[in-house]
């Protein structure tokens, strides 16, 4: 398999899908214990939920699970979050604190991991940014994830429906900000934060360069707004999601309408 899919459009903005993958090859599987192997850390219908809402969005996709590598991490191995409790470049536990491994990764294995699957992902998503860029003379990369909206071992209380991050203002222009977090604020139904426990993951921090014309915004949605439950088998919520995708939608053609003088 690919370690990225990519589909391109005509409109200002890109989605990155860098957790929807699944795919683990059969050498890094049998290293994984049961645990690992459920890979219930996946951002469960992330692409089905955006699929088609904005027609002429480019689309980057990481086809593979986020414990091969993941493509949000820093490939220096950086913490996003010093201090707190997080994941790292190649996950040592999952969400909950627990281990994920029979045969934990070296460092060499880290190293061709990086090579294989976290280095195709971001050169595919630097290309697009630059070739939406060149086309409108900026672009707007739009992270799209999810998460469970209880874990204690990463943060206290329930989640937000909706996580806005923009690496506390730096990673777009305020506009692009505001624009988002009032349509979340806004909505009927839904909770809603501004860079929060999620303030953007590795990707909106590396590429958001506003002054460049490169703007870049995270959204992490808690599961619970899409999913019939948020355990196994993840199963999606037709109803929920329909809800969902009518404020996506919305915020994504205004996105798409956005322009640097407006």
């Amino acid at each position: 398999m690919t370690p990225v899919s990519v589909h391109q459009g005509d409109s200002p903005i890109v989605l990155g899908l860098p957790h929807t993958g699944t795919f683990v090859p059969d050498e890094i599987a049998s290293q994984l214990n049961a645990n690992g192997r459920a890979l219930a850390d996946t951002d469960w219908h992330i692409d089905t939920l955006y699929d088609g809402l904005l027609p002429g969005a480019t689309t980057v996709r990481a086809n593979f699970h986020r414990y091969v590598i993941d493509a949000n991490r820093n490939p220096k191995g950086v913490s996003l979050y010093p201090g707190q409790n997080t994941t790292t470049l190649v996950p040592t536990t999952d969400f909950d604190g627990s281990d994920i491994w029979d045969t934990p990764p070296t460092d060499d294995d880290i190293k061709r991991r990086v090579a294989t699957y976290h280095t195709p992902y971001h050169a595919a998503l630097q290309a697009e940014l630059e070739r939406v860029k060149s086309r409108h003379g900026h672009v707007i990369l739009y992270d799209c994830h999810s998460i469970r909206s209880q874990i204690p071992h990463l943060f206290a209380g329930t989640l937000p429906d909706l996580n806005v991050g923009t690496f506390l203002g730096r990673s777009c222009r305020a506009d692009i900000e505001r624009a988002v977090y009032v349509a979340c604020q806004t909505a009927p139904d839904y909770s809603a934060v501004l860079n929060g426990r999620f303030q953007g993951g590795w990707t909106t921090r590396h590429y958001g360069q506003p002054d460049e014309g490169f703007h870049a915004i995270q959204m992490e949605i808690s599961q619970s707004a899409y999913l019939s439950a948020e355990a196994a088998p993840w199963s999606y919520d037709k109803d929920k999601a329909e809800r969902l995708r009518g404020l996506l939608q919305t915020i994504l053609s205004s996105l798409a309408d956005w322009r640097p003088n407006s």
